[in-house]
C-alpha cells in the first residue's frame, strides 16, 4: 500500500508540474495518476527490485564520463580516415535476466564507446561494434560489475 500512494502522489506530482493547479485539470490529474499508478504496479510490482540509492551517484558519474568517451571515440573515428573500423557483432552472455535490470544494463551499456545493443536473447545480449578486436566483452563485464552495486541481487547465477 505505501509503494502504491509513493507513486501515484509521485504521478500526481508530474502531473502538477507540467499542467499545473487548474481545478478541471487537477481532476483528469487524478484519474491520469491512478491510472499510471495501477500500470506501473502492474509493470513493476513491489519488491521486484532493489536499487541502493548510495551507489547511483557514482554509477551516473561512469555514465557521464563514458558518453564523453564515446563522443570523442566516435568522432575521432568519423573525422581520421586512417582508424580502420573492423565492425561486427559481439554476443555478451550478460547475468542479468530479462527484465529492467537488463534493459537498464543495456541502456547504459549503449553509450561505450563504438558499441550499441543490437538485440536481446536467451543467450544474451548481441552488440554491434565498431571495432571487434577492441576489448568488448571485459569492457562490458566491467560495466556490469559496475551497474551490480547500484542494482544487488538481480543478477542470475
Amino acid at each position: 500500500m505505501h509503494t502504491a500512494i509513493v507513486r501515484g502522489a509521485g504521478f500526481l506530482a508530474l502531473w502538477v508540474v507540467l499542467i499545473g493547479l487548474d481545478p478541471l485539470d487537477f481532476a483528469v490529474g487524478v484519474f491520469a495518476a491512478a491510472a499510471a499508478t495501477w500500470t506501473s504496479l502492474r509493470l513493476l510490482p513491489p519488491g521486484s527490485h532493489r536499487l541502493r540509492l548510495a551507489a547511483l551517484p557514482r554509477l551516473a558519474l561512469r555514465f557521464l564520463w563514458q558518453s564523453v568517451v564515446a563522443g570523442v571515440d566516435v568522432a575521432r573515428r568519423a573525422f581520421d580516415p586512417r582508424l580502420p573500423l573492423k565492425t561486427g557483432f559481439v554476443v555478451y552472455p550478460t547475468r542479468y535476466p530479462r527484465g529492467p535490470a537488463r534493459n537498464a544494463f543495456a541502456s547504459l551499456t549503449s553509450l561505450l564507446p563504438g558499441t550499441v545493443p543490437a538485440e536481446d536473447d536467451a543467450q544474451g545480449l548481441l552488440y554491434h561494434c565498431l571495432d571487434v578486436e577492441q576489448p568488448v566483452a571485459e569492457q562490458l563485464a566491467a560495466e556490469e560489475q559496475a551497474v551490480s552495486r547500484a542494482l544487488p541481487g538481480t543478477t542470475e547465477r
